[in-house]
């Protein structure tokens, strides 16, 4: 790490009050070694731990804070004459005496291993077969644009040649329903014809085997019964695509499993939002397919990771924000919870049976394909060339041959056209948003027992579905504004205090309507509010209430019946208790969790901004501040669609000549175009220069700057996962990437303050964070990843980290800020620590690729 960051980071002497205490000698060698390596971190020449001083608390009585323990554990692992020290070690033992006694008893006896734990190397692939993976890549995108816009010309043809609104209208409904079945069935086609049944195996990655798979991969998750999450056609869905599933089980987590045939649910199983089972890993440069297998009746929480080779027995329960590792095996009736999971006596299956049988889901599914296929189908297809064929002018304005690139009409047509719908699309959506969905309300009573599959189930998932829309929390978010907004669409915020920064840009909930947020309360991104309870026949829907004055981290599960109260620091991936006494006045990390300081010396120096006068006029000037950046906003991306739309109108123009031709180059120019240019607006606004570490107040100018690079649009980024395309585009923005990086969904936040690795293994759902906002207080930092470090799924990385080369994180595994991860070390956990136990061995390391 370089020197700048640890100045801006860590306190100095004279933020300390151990420089002014009187030194006496140590009592044990453990403790004078400590002492040494705490006394270097913190910059002071000695450490008091005399029989007055020697339980001063780091945090309390020392003003350490997280980021100089890490560093302090750092430097610990390195030195042979110590035992090694985590940083949940040191929220246990917060001072050098209980530190010191709790190492020296902790430490293991030397053993030998009876299963030697293997060291983690990659072999890197060779320049040309990965630029011919791409290529390939690259070559069947093409080709399945061409493909859609073949499909596209023929069917808009023949429904064109159609007269009167009712011949449309049939013409549409006849088109729009083979079209969505060949969408549907090609992708279960392509699986078996390329693949045939998955077994658990490795192979490489940018190899031809990984081509296959890639393929398919990214067919099935285009597959438009993704829109059917939470719906009985869900199910057979994967079962077309190989999956063994039995009866009654009801999936709401969009997370397709890749490779189906290695996934096995019992019936009555129910799984939540957000849930990775993927049924495959990228670890070291190899993808590793392997088998879930969950039982009867089984409960999967919300925010959980299931990796390759896990099993949980008929009955069995996996609590929110909770990870299985592979190999681990949950008994028959069991509970568990926490990252990696461990066993519970907590029942998080909360609600009781409903009467929903086979014939209540078939009629369902049944309901749902007929309104799919006489109205929204028809509409899609037909709807706009009614409307065109129906108005004349539009019809006039946008007949073959009447406008070109060169003509003034075209820009003008497209002007108006993309101010009507994209600004119609604010204005009406923000009308709709705040009346329907309180209309649907009415009829879905709290803490009422409701079966799955009825009127009373689909006004729920309206609900969700219409106040769930990311752009509005886009946005609003980060600014004064998302108040008023989460307020309009059902909030309770009725006691909340203005900071400017009460929730950021991705909140979500399953009913807006019983979320009650308290008095003074920040929360930042990620933050899913878990106020529905779910059975395999059942729902309900009851109030989640966060305290007053707490503040909660990312990436955030927060159930009904939590037992926090007022003042509680909510760490990043923290589980929230759900059962012992109400916390308060603490901080909360880890999964499971456990208390930390609530606040140190460090995140409390910009009080004086938060209070009184200063609060007042600070929080004026940001509110203006973020209009300027809301409307800029809207501003660029309304020029995108503009962009688009242009280009549309011109294929139009151009279509009687090149057909399906102008349908496929605007798919693909459209891409390109949006990648391109929202990688200019972020680099734009960063002037084309590298973010430095920093540590301010967020009513500081720099901090209302650094949101803006966060509101720049890009989940365009998902097409780009797993193609040597998503390397080009993080090194457009700005990231120090090496060669050769597999990146099958990480995102980073902040591009200029990453630097990664050659023949990097980056998997779905990890993230790469380098900054944190506690209550009041920014902080960012550079985090590096060495060559040939592999990420696993839903991994965090904080900021100011170091891994070396070769060095795992395992799956949903939260890396603190600060930490350092030795070369081909193995950490895991939540918080991360080093894994000491030798790993279990996938099934996929006994076969061949």
């Amino acid at each position: 790490m370089e020197e700048k960051s640890l100045d801006v980071l860590t306190p100095g002497p004279d933020e300390s009050e151990i420089d002014i205490r009187q030194y006496t000698g140590p009592e044990t060698d453990i403790e004078k070694n400590l002492a040494e390596v705490l006394a270097d971190v913190m910059h002071v020449e000695r450490v008091s731990i005399d029989s007055h001083f020697i339980d001063s608390h780091f945090f309390d009585d020392l003003g350490a804070n997280s980021l100089v323990m890490a560093h302090f554990c750092a430097r610990v692992r390195k030195r042979a004459d110590l035992p090694s020290a985590s940083m949940k070690d040191i929220y246990r033992h917060p001072t050098i005496r209980s530190l010191a006694t709790g190492l020296a008893s902790a430490a293991p006896t030397p053993v030998e291993a009876s299963v030697p734990a293997p060291t983690e190397v990659v072999t890197p692939v060779g320049t040309v077969r990965y630029t011919l993976c791409g290529t390939l890549q690259f070559l069947l995108f093409l080709g399945y644009s061409f493909l859609a816009g073949l499909v596209a010309d023929r069917g808009y043809t023949w429904v064109s040649t159609g007269s009167g609104v009712i011949d449309i209208y049939l013409r549409s409904f006849v088109f729009g329903g083979v079209g969505f079945v060949g969408l549907c069935a090609f992708p279960i086609a392509a699986k078996w014809l390329l693949i045939g049944r998955w077994k658990s195996r490795e192979f490489p990655v940018w190899g031809l085997t990984y081509l296959r798979f890639w393929t398919v991969k990214v067919l099935i998750h285009a597959n438009p019964m993704i829109f059917f999450v939470g719906n009985p056609l869900y199910v057979l869905y994967l079962r077309a695509l190989g999956a063994r599933i039995g009866k009654g089980v009801t999936i709401l987590s969009p997370s397709v499993p890749a490779c189906p045939d290695l996934l096995t649910i019992g019936a009555g199983t129910v799984i939540r939002k957000d849930s990775f089972f993927l049924c495959y890993r990228a670890h070291a440069g190899r993808i590793q397919t392997g088998r879930v297998t969950l039982g009867r009746d089984v409960f999967i929480g919300e925010k959980t990771v299931l990796d390759i080779d896990t099993a949980m027995g008929d009955g069995a329960q996996l609590g929110h924000t909770s990870t299985l590792y592979s190999g681990q095996v949950v008994p028959d009736g069991q509970h568990w919870h926490g990252s990696p999971a461990q066993l519970t006596e907590h029942d998080y299956l909360r609600i009781g049976p409903a009467k929903c049988g086979t014939l209540r889901r078939a009629g369902f599914g049944l309901i749902t394909v007929l309104q799919l296929f006489f109205l929204y189908v028809p509409l899609a297809v037909g709807g706009a060339y009614m409307l065109v064929t129906l108005v004349p002018a539009l019809h006039n304005r946008l007949g073959p041959g009447t406008v070109g690139f060169t003509s003034p009409d075209l820009y003008i047509d497209a002007l108006v056209l993309s101010l009507l719908l994209f600004f119609g699309f604010v204005v009406v959506g923000l009308a709709v948003m705040f009346t329907v969905p309180r209309l649907l309300n009415l009829v879905v009573e709290p803490d009422k027992v409701y079966p799955l599959y009825g009127f009373h189930y689909s006004a729920h998932r309206a609900i969700g579905r219409m106040t769930n829309i990311k752009f509005f929390t886009w946005l609003f978010g980060d600014s004064s504004y998302i108040v008023h907004y989460l307020r309009g669409i059902g909030y309770d915020l009725s006691r909340v205090e203005q900071t400017g920064s009460n929730f950021g840009t991705e909140v979500q909930h399953e009913t807006p309507f019983l979320c009650s947020v308290g008095r003074g309360t920040m929360v930042a991104d990620g933050l899913s509010i878990i106020n529905a309870d779910y059975s395999s026949t059942s729902f309900r829907v009851s109030r989640a209430s966060i305290g007053p004055y707490n503040f909660l981290g990312n990436n955030i599960a927060y159930p009904s019946g939590a037992r926090t109260g007022e003042n509680c620091l909510l760490a990043t991936k923290v589980m929230v208790p759900l059962e012992g006494e109400v916390r308060e006045g603490v901080g909360l990390l880890g999964s499971p969790c456990f208390e930390i300081p609530r606040s140190v010396e460090r995140d409390s120096r910009f009080d004086n901004l938060r209070t009184g006068d200063e609060l007042r006029r600070n929080l004026a000037a940001k509110n203006r501040y973020n209009i300027r950046s809301m409307v800029f906003f809207l501003l660029v991306r309304w020029l995108h669609f503009f962009v688009l739309t242009a280009l549309g109108l011109a294929n139009a123009d151009l279509y009687d000549s090149y057909g399906h031709v102008m349908v496929a180059v605007f798919l693909v120019f459209s891409l390109g175009f949006t990648a391109v240019y929202f990688v200019l607006v972020e680099r734009g606004i960063a002037a084309f220069r590298a973010l430095q570490p920093q540590l301010c107040s967020i009513y500081e100018p720099y901090f209302w700057w650094h949101e803006r690079l966060w509101k720049v649009p890009d989940h365009y980024l998902n097409v780009f996962n797993g193609t040597p395309f998503k390397n080009v585009i993080w090194r457009m923005l700005g990231v120090r990437i090496g060669s050769r990086v597999f990146d099958d969904g990480c995102y980073l936040t902040e591009r200029s303050l990453t630097t990664i690795g050659n023949d990097c293994t980056l998997n779905a759902g990890s993230k790469i964070q380098c900054h944190s906002q506690e209550d009041g207080t920014f902080k960012s930092d550079r985090s590096t990843l060495d060559a040939g470090c592999t990420l696993g799924v839903g991994a965090h990385v904080h900021y100011g980290v170091t891994m070396g080369t070769g060095a795992v994180l395992a799956p949903d595994s939260f890396l603190m800020k600060g930490e350092e991860v030795p070369q081909h070390a193995r950490w895991g956990g939540n918080p991360a620590a080093e894994m000491r136990d030798a790993p279990g061995q996938p099934e996929a390391l006994t076969r061949k690729g």
